[in-house]
C-alpha cells in the first residue's frame, strides 16, 4: 500500500489534473491525501459562490476517496517561502506519503509556481515526485502515464462537486476533460490517460514496507545486509581471490 499525497493550489486542481489516478489509487487500496494550499477566495464568481468553495472541495474528496487538508494561504498570494515549504513538509511527514503530485512548475499562474516550488522543497527527500497539467500550464512534457479508462466519470463526478468554478470556466468542461484524457491516452497507447512530467520516479519490482510516519512507533534495528547485497565486499579482495 502507499501513502499518496496530492497537492494544489486551489479548489479543483488537484481533480482536474490527477483525480482519475487517485481514483485508481484508492480503488489498490493505497491512502490518499489532498492537500489544498488555498481556498480559492478570488477564483470565479461572486462572494456567494467563493463562500462555498470549501464544502465543495470536501464533497470532491469523499469523491475521491480522500482525506482533505488545507494549507491556510491566501488565493493569488502563495508565497514560496520557508513558512510554506514546511505546511507541505509537515503533511508529508504526518500522512507518511511515499508518492507526490502537484502542479508542473513552468505556469502562467504564480500559486501553481509557488506550490510546485515548494513542494519540490518538501519532498526532496522523496523517491517519487509527479508533475501533472493545469489549464494554465505552459511548457509540459510528460513521459509517465496512468491508464483512467475506468476511472474517467469518477473523476467528472468530482469536478461536478465544484460547481461555483465549473460552470463558469470552459476549461474544465466535460467534453475538454474528455478529450484531454483521449489524447494522452492516444500517447501513451491505450484507451484514456492521466499524464505525468517526473521529478523523479521510481518503480518497484518487489514489495517494500510502508514508508513511516512520524507518529509511527520507533522501528526495530534493520537485518545484517548479506555480503551479496554489499557495495564492497565484507572481507578483503585477496581474501576472495584465494
Amino acid at each position: 500500500m502507499r501513502n499518496v499525497l496530492a497537492v494544489g493550489a486551489h479548489p479543483d486542481d488537484v481533480e482536474l489534473g490527477c483525480g482519475a489516478t487517485l481514483l485508481a489509487h484508492a480503488a489498490a487500496g493505497d491512502a490518499v491525501t489532498v492537500l489544498v494550499m488555498t481556498g480559492g477566495e478570488n477564483g470565479p464568481g461572486d462572494s456567494r459562490r467563493v463562500a462555498g468553495r470549501r464544502a465543495e472541495q470536501e464533497q470532491a474528496a469523499r469523491a475521491l476517496g480522500a482525506r482533505l487538508r488545507w494549507g491556510g494561504q491566501t488565493d493569488c498570494l502563495v508565497t514560496a517561502d520557508a513558512a510554506t515549504v514546511r505546511v507541505v513538509e509537515r503533511t508529508i511527514e504526518e500522512t507518511g506519503a511515499d508518492l507526490v503530485y502537484v502542479h508542473a512548475p513552468d505556469d502562467s499562474h504564480q500559486d501553481h509556481r509557488a506550490v510546485a516550488a515548494v513542494t519540490l522543497s518538501a519532498a526532496r527527500r522523496l523517491s517519487r515526485v509527479l508533475h501533472y497539467q493545469s489549464p494554465s500550464t505552459l511548457a509540459f512534457a510528460p513521459s509517465v502515464f496512468v491508464d483512467v479508462t475506468a476511472y474517467l466519470s469518477g473523476k467528472l463526478a468530482a469536478l461536478g462537486a465544484h460547481a461555483s468554478q465549473v460552470e463558469l470556466s470552459a476549461m474544465v468542461e466535460p467534453d475538454a476533460v474528455v478529450a484531454s484524457a483521449r489524447h494522452w491516452g492516444a500517447q501513451a497507447r491505450i484507451g484514456y490517460a492521466e499524464a505525468f512530467a517526473p521529478t523523479r520516479m521510481v518503480l518497484d519490482l518487489a514489495p517494500v514496507a510502508p514508508r513511516r510516519r512520524a507518529t509511527d512507533a520507533p522501528a526495530t534495528a534493520p537485518e545484517a545486509v548479506p555480503d551479496a547485497w554489499r557495495l564492497a565486499p565484507a572481507r578483503p579482495l585477496a581474501d576472495t581471490l584465494r
